[in-house]
């Protein structure tokens, strides 16, 4: 397979990463300027994506003196998982844009470091793959409704064969605009790149317009999932179903009444309707709506541990990285992602022992404005 777009990834980690975040600018080296643009870039002009870190950078936290933080820890227990610390990797497609050995490689370092996956439908690695890569870390299944239902129910029975552990279904990107400045340099798909788990199922099967033709690279109406896709797939599984993509408090309270497990605030990494409010800035709303105790994670913004407390304080129970982890990728494989991750958990747990917190749980109470 040519690909041409990328710089070899390297077997150590550069010394100029000190800081999980030092990692979106290194990887500049090894993407070209188009594919990086792509990566990096929401949709339209990029103003949801640019308001998910600012409304990281915007909040403090304040620090606390003569706490007892012994014997703290990260752990976090949700459904589908009991996870050694709260940061999971989000399903990102076509990881191949960013190493050769994609999602396989991602995987290796969920193993390694006791991090949940969230493998996508558009990966560019089979989901079989993907698990074999896992082993027995946790992973769950992000799954996109399919134009045949045959084909979304063939595609659950996959997942629970392969030992993912919770549906995870996108709501919010049935219509994609890319991003400007991308288009602007030149990013096109590459022509090999397919959506391996679609393959078996040809062109029945919902898949990205990878020719580069269209200026609409994800554009599905008649996919677009319903209350009766809900109801049939919660009919077809006893996997716990999570829904991403909700950021308005009613949307999140219907959910909670319909039964779904947990849902996770997400604006598609600002990769759907540009303009749409940071993920973070809905967060509140919506842990205020479905109350204390209904399972909630955060997607979007996240570059550091410290971004990682300010998400929990403010309601999520655990949050997912996107971007963060094709950046690592394209550096050092499956080392980069596990080295990412190790520092966003090690900067978690300084900015919870610096706050006086020895628990998730205590981050909740934790002052941060």
């Amino acid at each position: 397979m040519n690909l041409s777009y990328l710089a070899p990834a390297v077997n150590q980690i550069p010394a100029a990463i000190r800081l999980a975040q030092d990692y979106v600018d290194v990887a500049r080296e090894f993407i070209t300027e188009p594919c990086y643009e792509y990566i990096a870039g929401g949709s339209g002009l990029g103003r949801t994506a640019t308001a998910n870190l600012a409304a990281f950078d915007e909040l403090t936290i304040c620090p606390r003196v003569l706490r007892d933080i012994s014997g703290g820890n990260t752990q976090v227990a949700l459904p589908g998982a009991s996870l050694a610390h709260p940061i999971l990797l989000a399903p990102v497609a076509y990881q191949t844009l960013a190493h050769p050995g994609g999602e396989r490689e991602t995987a290796r370092a969920a193993h390694v470091t006791d991090t949940c996956i969230v493998a996508s439908t558009l990966s560019a690695c089979t989901l079989e793959e993907i698990a074999a890569a896992a082993a027995d870390s946790p992973k769950w299944f992000q799954l996109y409704f399919q134009s045949d239902s045959a084909i979304t129910t063939d595609l659950v029975r996959r997942a629970e064969s392969a030992g993912y552990g919770a549906i995870v279904v996108t709501l919010d990107a049935t219509l994609q605009v890319p991003n400007q400045r991308a288009l602007h340099l030149g990013f096109r798909f590459p022509q090999q790149l397919v959506a391996s788990n679609l393959e078996r199922y040809a062109a029945n099967a919902r898949r990205a317009d990878i020719a580069g033709e269209s200026r609409v690279l994800h554009a599905a109406p008649a996919n677009a999932p319903t209350w009766k896709d809900l109801e049939r797939l919660r009919s077809e599984t006893s996997l716990p179903i999570w829904i991403k993509g909700v950021m308005h408090p009613d949307d999140a309270r219907q959910l909670q009444d319909f039964g779904l497990a947990g849902i996770i605030v997400s604006n598609h990494g600002g990769r759907a309707l540009d303009g749409a409010p940071a993920s973070l800035r809905a967060l509140r709303k919506i842990r205020n709506a479905v109350g204390n105790d209904y399972p909630l994670l955060l997607d979007g913004g996240i570059r550091s541990g410290m971004d990682v407390f300010k998400a929990i304080a403010l309601g999520a129970d655990a949050v997912l990285v996107g971007r963060m982890q094709m950046y690592a990728l394209s550096v050092a494989g499956a080392l980069g992602v596990a080295h990412m991750l190790r520092l966003l958990r090690e900067e978690l747990a300084i900015a919870m022992a610096l706050a006086g917190c020895a628990t998730l749980r205590d981050i909740r109470s934790a002052t941060v404005e």
